[in-house]
């Protein structure tokens, strides 16, 4: 009932800009809260992965969560120059920093974050790896993850 509530006042607030002519505020208000993940694994930020997120994310008009995996002690970093483009265009982006297995990282992200509608990951993050060392297939590596899961690749 508190969620219904809200979604109302938001609705009424942005009723009232929209009287007044402040058309884009009211935009604000009323944009649902929509996030595309995209997963990276370390130090290898492919430029295709960005340039898919940020492309959809302006295209659905949705946020960006990062989420860089990376193994134990391994440092990482995101480009400041993409994190600047995505502000100009009024996305906002959040950098997340785990050590671990992508996998599974991802899957517990998404299942605290519902606002998350689907998971990119580049095809050079290798997602069929198994992070148990067990020999799966790409769909038991992925299994439970109830999002889409986009795989960029090169076109090959």
């Amino acid at each position: 009932m508190g969620r219904l509530n809200k979604k109302f006042e938001e609705l009424m607030s942005a009723i009232s800009f929209a009287e007044e002519g402040e058309f884009e505020k009211a935009k604000e208000i009323l944009k649902e809260n929509r996030k595309v993940l995209l997963a990276l694994q370390g130090n290898a930020i492919d430029n295709r992965a960005l340039r898919y997120a940020a492309n959809t994310c302006k295209r659905i008009g949705a946020d960006l969560d990062i989420i860089v995996v990376r193994q134990t002690g391994e440092a990482s970093s995101m480009p400041a120059q993409f994190i600047s483009e995505l502000s100009k265009d009024g996305i906002q982006c959040r950098l997340i920093q785990k050590d671990g297995c992508i996998a599974e990282e991802v899957i517990r992200h998404t299942d605290s974050n519902r606002e998350v509608l689907f998971v990119i990951i580049d095809s050079s993050d290798r997602p069929d790896i198994d992070c148990r060392g067990k020999d799966k297939r790409l769909s038991d590596s992925w299994h439970g993850l109830n999002r889409p899961l986009v795989i960029v690749t090169d076109g090959i």
